[in-house]
């Protein structure tokens, strides 16, 4: 098993920047890839960004050029840099990790809020 645990989420102007992290734990070695859903109100959760072990990462439309998704593998920890935030980012965002082990199987944290608001 594989515990995910977000930080960072709150309230920021348009414009402004926020910075989410998420530290993995338990079965490390059980996972490679690890991204950023979000989830706005009355909408399907959505891919933003992943990054794969060796740096290696995918952006959603939306956020290219805006949002960059980096790593730490030393302290297992998955960082989501946002700028130029819009009303429209904001949603509750949610770490992800597959697992490499069994095909299908995902771990998610339990997400933390971006409200984008003035």
């Amino acid at each position: 098993q594989v515990q995910l645990v977000e930080s960072g989420g709150g309230l920021v102007q348009p414009g402004g920047s926020l910075r989410l992290s998420c530290t993995a734990s338990g079965s490390i070695f059980s996972i490679d890839a690890m991204g950023w859903y979000r989830q706005a109100p009355g909408n399907q959760r959505e891919l933003v960004a992943t990054i794969s072990r060796a740096g290696s990462t995918i952006y959603a439309g939306p956020v290219r050029g805006r949002f960059t998704i980096s790593r730490d593998n030393a302290k297992n920890t998955v960082y989501l840099q946002m700028n130029s935030l819009k009303p429209e980012d904001t949603a509750v965002y949610y770490c992800n990790a597959p697992s490499i082990w069994s095909v299908g199987m995902e771990y998610w944290g339990k997400g933390t809020l971006v409200t984008v608001s003035s």
